[in-house]
């Protein structure tokens, strides 16, 4: 058995002993190290550093914060592999994939250092005789952000290191399957210079959200997970008074038009369908084909899908890993059984691939003529399954993602201009890809669905994140006349 993943609360790790999780390797399905799980005093004491750091952070100058991002981006730039052995070990996914995550978590660092533009407020001279009004912005305060176990180091990079920048204090909450990727960024940020308190790392399950949730010293709470516990979490930290964004499940569907290169979208749906063994709130699992397609556009993807090898993501030759607990896998492998129950055609059955003795595997999977009243069709699968629906017209496949109660991302693949503007005018996603299936925004942008993929108003990293993570305060100014009768009953007008 390896170390045990400590708690760290203003910079001190805190290893309480009673309460131990095995942390198990996907792909071996054995464990390698305990994490501490935090009980309420843990919690709370997490929530007083922060509080306490809070203050002088919050009057740190731009400058110092800008020069702590830069400092964590060549942190970890010069260690990413060291990183991605990190995520690998914990998660399962291949090294190629944790290098790619970890360079999209890159990316909102590197729009968080320039923190100077971002936290500019507005001023406006004059705008009565006399007076001047301005709008600052200012930091909420402590925060608490609770990240999923797909992606252990983008998402805490996009989470708090925006609330950082903006001079918040964060209590990071991350999933209990993969805590040493979030002990490891916490530890580069006090290497890059943030001072202890303010960023601590409580490691558990649902009680620790439940005391993050109900403490009043927590403003805000950010959150990236399944759909029923965003809804949970928006619904009870909203109750208690706090701002809050939770981002939920997703069901992103891939329209190919019969004018469609459909070597490129055989070699897209292979790809957005199983990176990371379809572990991805933007994975497409279900390909649209529109027309007299259908046949040859599926039987081009089972033929990559038997090139495919799927093994420890460690191993150089895997192009997939395994998905992260027995759980899961129980999990999917029960939805591809009730596609074969509800009369689905399985053209590749995972369940039957060459895979490991060992771990928790599910081979890549494809599952031709689903329709929409299907188990498998319905649910986030979130693995390596992709579902292929035929429909006849662009207009139906339209309305099929429309009528869908996710809409985290989607994509179409045509040659035609008008039909791409078309998609891009009337579909009703948050993210939309035009040739490309995986449309996660670039950093200087933002990230978030609609419907039941999003709970809140504002989205993650980007703009959106900055004004999520600050207050807006408004001054009006005027230095009086000493000449002037300053007494008025009157609402003030211009």
């Amino acid at each position: 058995m390896n170390s045990l993943v400590p708690n760290i609360v203003s910079g001190n790790k805190v290893e309480p002993q009673d309460s131990l999780i095995d942390v198990l390797n996907p792909s071996t399905g054995e464990a390698f190290g305990q994490l501490c799980r935090a009980d309420r005093q843990a919690v709370s004491d997490a929530i007083s550093a922060a509080d306490d750091a809070f203050g002088q952070w919050r009057q740190t100058s731009l400058a110092k914060r800008t020069e702590v991002m830069f400092n964590l981006r060549q942190i970890i730039r010069s260690r990413s592999d060291e990183l991605a052995a990190v995520i690998t070990r914990e998660h399962g996914k291949t090294l190629d994939d944790a290098a790619g995550e970890i360079a999209r978590g890159l990316e909102n660092v590197e729009f968080c250092a320039g923190l100077l533009n971002h936290m500019k407020g507005e001023f406006l001279e004059q705008a009565a005789t006399g007076i001047d009004v301005k709008q600052i912005k200012q930091p909420v305060g402590v925060v608490s952000c609770v990240t999923p176990f797909n992606f252990p180091a983008m998402v805490p990079l996009w989470m708090i290191t925006t609330a950082i920048a903006a001079g918040n204090a964060v209590i990071l909450k991350p999933s209990e399957h993969t805590p040493y990727a979030a002990n490891w960024i916490v530890e580069a940020f006090h290497e890059a210079g943030l001072p202890p308190g303010v960023l601590n790392v409580v490691h558990g399950g649902k009680e620790v959200v439940d005391q993050l949730i109900e403490d009043p010293r927590v403003k805000a709470i950010s959150f990236v997970g399944s759909t029923p516990v965003a809804k949970s979490i928006y619904a009870n930290a909203a109750q208690n008074g706090k701002r809050v964004q939770a981002l939920g499940g997703a069901k992103n569907h891939m329209i190919v038009m019969p004018d469609a290169d459909l070597e490129a979208a055989a070699d897209c749906a292979i790809s957005a369908g199983f990176g990371s063994a379809g572990e991805r709130c933007m994975a497409i699992s279900v390909v649209v084909a529109v027309g007299n397609i259908a046949d040859e556009l599926v039987e081009k993807i089972a033929s990559r899908i038997g090139k495919l090898k799927t093994g420890a993501g460690a191993d150089s030759a895997s192009d997939m890993g395994p998905v992260i607990t027995a759980e899961a896998k129980s999990r999917i492998t029960g939805l591809i059984q009730s596609a074969d129950d509800d009369g689905a055609a399985l053209v590749c059955d995972g369940r039957q691939a060459d895979l490991p003795d060992q771990g928790f595997f599910v081979g890549p999977t494809l599952i031709d003529n689903v329709t929409p009243t299907m188990e498998v069709y319905k649910q986030e699968i979130f693995g390596p399954v992709l579902c292929v629906v035929r429909v006849d017209s662009f207009d139906e496949a339209v309305e099929l993602i429309n009528s869908n109660r996710f809409a985290n991302g989607t994509a179409v693949f045509t040659r035609d201009g008008q039909t791409a503007r078309e998609f891009e005018f009337r579909i009703e996603v948050g993210m939309v890809g035009i040739n490309v299936p995986i449309p996660v925004p670039i950093g200087a942008f933002s990230f978030g669905g609609w419907k039941d993929s999003l709970f809140g108003d504002t989205h993650m990293y980007g703009p959106e994140s900055f004004n999520f993570y600050t207050r807006r305060k408004v001054v009006t100014t005027k230095w009086p006349n000493a000449n002037e009768t300053q007494i008025s009953l009157g609402f003030p007008t211009n």
